[in-house]
């Protein structure tokens, strides 16, 4: 079956989402952003901790099924204030400091100014460092932020009203291309919130009421490990986590596909699911991998380590180089948009 719908529609919201900084920790305006997207079709609130949860009613009110994406993304903070007037980070999420250098950056300050830098090493130039320039360590020592003003020391810094703890965004370098690739930072999970906005536009356009009540979660501490452990309706009985699939050597993820991931770094997901899911991408025709990451936690078991009764499945698009400059295919957005419609769908 073919799910009809506006995929370039919800790419450009995509696009658009993709734009707009949302750290950990500083995510309101992208949580704002999909929500007021996602109440053009059905009612959201927000949790305590300040995520999204969209509810869409269906004919079962006993049980209900859980999808989530995350809107938090990697970035960092100012750690230090140098006295050579530039300013030392601290890493938020995982990766790799050297997937940053050359950066330019925005850092956003408490007084609600921004100010425009870049990552730069304290070897950057290879006149006067020589070798060194290559061959210095890429970490949270040897990288600093030049900021785009005029500053000289710490004081200038202060005068401008930068300090420890404000945010620092990264440029995501977003584009979409006429291949129908979108590349950009933050695919992850950016990319698949543009699945769960998909699901809701898909129902209330087509007057689908689900076999059972589907909450849409928009999680904002996921990459540090928290995102969906708490704010859960109790009747959730299945979460299904949409989250980046990585394809590399030694996996089987394709950007052009959905992948329905069977084991992570936390243990195996469910078997019952997983083979629903299959069936589903079948009977769909709906182009699939199954795969394995050794080095990835997601939403869901997020969630089961917390204590949430529920049982758990991860799909999502291939997602190439993640936590760096990141890819992927508007094909795989659409198959992984088309299973969680069919899901959702399924009695």
């Amino acid at each position: 079956m073919k799910f009809e719908y506006d995929l370039d529609y919800l790419l450009q919201f995509g696009v658009e989402l993709l734009k707009t900084p949302s750290p950990t920790g500083d995510t309101k305006k992208a949580v704002d952003f999909v929500k007021n997207e996602l109440e053009k079709y059905y009612p959201c609130e927000y949790t305590r901790k300040g995520a999204c949860i969209c509810k869409i009613e269906g004919e079962d009110t006993s049980e209900a099924l859980l999808l989530s994406a995350h809107v938090d993304t990697l970035g960092a903070m100012v750690k230090e204030l140098k006295a050579n007037g530039r300013l030392k980070m601290s890493m938020i999420g995982g990766y790799a400091w050297a997937t940053v250098e050359g950066l330019e950056v925005i850092i956003a300050t408490e007084e609600g100014k921004h100010y425009t830098g870049t990552i730069m090493t304290t070897a950057a130039s290879s006149h006067v460092n020589g070798g060194l320039t290559q061959s210095i360590e890429r970490n949270d020592a040897n990288l600093e932020i030049r900021v785009d003003e005029v500053v000289h020391n710490k004081e200038d810094l202060e005068k401008l009203g930068i300090q420890v703890g404000d945010f620092i965004y990264y440029n995501t370098g977003t584009r979409l291309c006429e291949s129908g690739y979108l590349k950009s930072r933050h695919l992850d999970d950016k990319a698949c919130v543009i699945t769960l906005v998909g699901i809701a536009k898909y129902l209330k356009e087509n007057n689908i009421k689900p076999p059972k009540t589907t909450y849409l979660f928009i999680s904002n501490y996921e990459e540090v490990g928290h995102g969906s452990s708490a704010g859960i309706p109790k009747e959730v009985t299945e979460f299904i986590s949409v989250d980046m699939a990585a394809p590399g050597p030694g996996q089987t993820s394709d950007e052009e596909k959905v992948t329905i991931c069977v084991k992570d770094s936390t243990g195996p997901y469910d078997i019952d699911m997983k083979r629903k899911l299959i069936k589903l991408a079948k009977e769909n025709e709906i182009p699939y991998v199954l795969d394995i990451y050794p080095f990835y936690g997601s939403d869901a078991s997020a969630a089961q380590r917390a204590g949430v009764d529920a049982r758990a499945a991860l799909i999502g698009p291939g997602v190439d180089a993640s936590h760096s400059f990141e890819r992927t295919h508007k094909n795989g957005i659409e198959a992984t948009t088309d299973l969680a419609i069919s899901y959702v769908l399924a009695k």
